[in-house]
């Protein structure tokens, strides 16, 4: 691409063709140089006539390599939109999916005036729910030093900081008291399942996010052990989970003496969410 050609316009239209034929998707082109020209992508159809300067075409063109590797766009750059907010994002935490909206979504149907998010990564469950809560306080627990300082900025960066603890614990060890609402999205794939993966989830984000190295339950089960000592009365339990399985999820809240057990789809209709509520 010679230099009178390097308007915004024409260096999308380039992007839009490395990527296409690396078989990504072409509408990451506009992420990526929104990013580096540091505006919303929305404003890029205004600076269309504008011209990219060369440093940022270089740069443009080392983010498409890495987007052809198959690396995730929040990843390239370090953020991803989730529930109408940005979190920061790192290789030491899972990058966040439009399916975990829909816990949001179910956890937001009633007030909780303290929440415990397990395994919570970016953070991005218990800050959006405290986000939208502001009376509300919580807990956000991780095994992981790396992710808890990932979701401390975030924390930061959503002015909840002074609402949430963070805690270092392998599920509930580091838990102490009681809460109206429990959240998690846990490491749900079984370790067979995970060279089938896309290349952007197995190589980019961090395997003890992803997968319990066993049959994909093994969180579920914890769970599942201490929800009744950690649980307020009424208090509710939603998990996120793997398309297949609803009814073992279930089964385990039922054993542990949870209540009114269903069941939410996601978008494309498959099982992902499993509620429970103590009695």
């Amino acid at each position: 691409m010679t230099a009178p050609d390097r308007t915004v316009d024409e260096v999308l239209r380039y992007g839009a063709r490395v990527l296409a034929d690396a078989r990504c998707a072409t509408g990451d082109a506009r992420p990526l140089l929104a990013d580096i020209l540091e505006v919303d992508r929305g404003r890029l159809i205004l600076l269309g006539r504008d011209e990219v300067s060369e440093e940022n075409f270089k740069r443009f063109e080392e983010y498409l390599a890495r987007r052809c590797a198959r690396e995730p766009v929040a990843k390239i750059i370090g953020r991803r939109v989730f529930w109408g907010r940005y979190f920061e994002v790192s290789p030491e935490v899972l990058d966040p999916r439009p399916e975990t909206e829909i816990l949001i979504a179910t956890a937001l149907e009633e007030p909780a005036a303290r929440l415990l998010d397990l395994g919570t990564g970016s953070g991005i469950i218990a800050l959006t729910l405290l986000a939208e809560w502001s009376q509300a306080r919580g807990v956000a627990s991780d095994v992981s030093e790396a992710a808890l300082a990932v979701a401390q900025t975030n924390a930061e960066k959503s002015g909840v900081e002074d609402r949430l603890d963070l805690v270092a614990s392998d599920w509930w060890s580091g838990i102490c008291g009681t809460f109206d609402l429990i959240v998690s999205n846990p490491p749900y794939i079984a370790l067979g399942e995970m060279e089938a993966l896309d290349p952007e989830v197995r190589d980019h984000d961090p395997h003890i996010a992803l997968t319990d190295g066993a049959d994909g339950l093994t969180a579920y089960r914890e769970i599942a052990k201490g929800a009744d000592a950690h649980l307020s009365s009424g208090g509710r339990l939603i998990v996120e989970i793997g398309p297949t399985q609803g009814d073992a999820v279930s089964k385990m809240f039922a054993e542990a003496g949870l209540k009114d057990i269903a069941i939410m789809q996601d978008f494309d209709e498959r099982d992902r969410i499993v509620f429970g509520r103590k009695g």
